[in-house]
């Protein structure tokens, strides 16, 4: 086949395709863990998880899972082809908030299904009930339920006041 035909039958294939999928969000986290399966399990208990798919590579490891939790997706991998885990570097960076209706359920079956916890549930001076967790994989999560509209100044103020004190 000609290039020049190859090039416009790639372009006729990809005008019939939505450049982001159904479902998915124009960002997408990805999380590579020790364990996919063992983690695709904690997520179900802990936090409701369903799981969308699971390909395995030749090796047996899993190279792509996705989870759904609430309406987002979540790209789950093991360490594979150069990944790195929180487990492997002693910790992650980057915290995975969820809104949910009700925090502290969710909080407290995180913890029975074997997250730790971060920082205990409370009510945040922005307006949200939050707390944070770790989950066994390294990552960290916040857990939130919006309990309450705060404006900019009252949030200052609330800010302000909860830090007074502290360097």
């Amino acid at each position: 086949m000609p290039r020049e035909d190859a090039a416009a039958s790639r372009e006729m294939i990809m005008a019939n395709v939505k450049p982001i999928p159904d479902g998915s969000h124009s960002v997408t986290a990805g999380l590579i863990v020790k364990d996919t399966r063992r983690a695709i399990d904690f997520y179900k208990k802990a936090f409701g998880a369903t799981e969308l798919g699971v390909m395995p590579a030749p090796d047996g490891k899993i190279m792509h899972a996705e989870i759904k939790i609430g309406d987002t997706k979540i790209y789950i991998n093991d360490e594979i082809m150069g990944a790195t885990s929180p487990q492997s570097l002693g910790g992650s960076t980057v915290t995975l908030n969820i809104y949910t209706e009700d925090c502290d359920t969710m909080f407290e079956r995180a913890i029975n299904a074997g997250a730790t916890v971060k920082n205990p549930m409370a009510d945040a001076f922005w307006g949200d009930r939050y707390g944070t967790l770790v989950d066994p994989y390294g990552h960290v999560w916040g857990i939130m339920t919006h309990k309450e509209d705060v404006s900019n100044p009252e949030m200052e103020r609330r800010m302000k006041e909860q830090f007074a004190g502290r360097h």
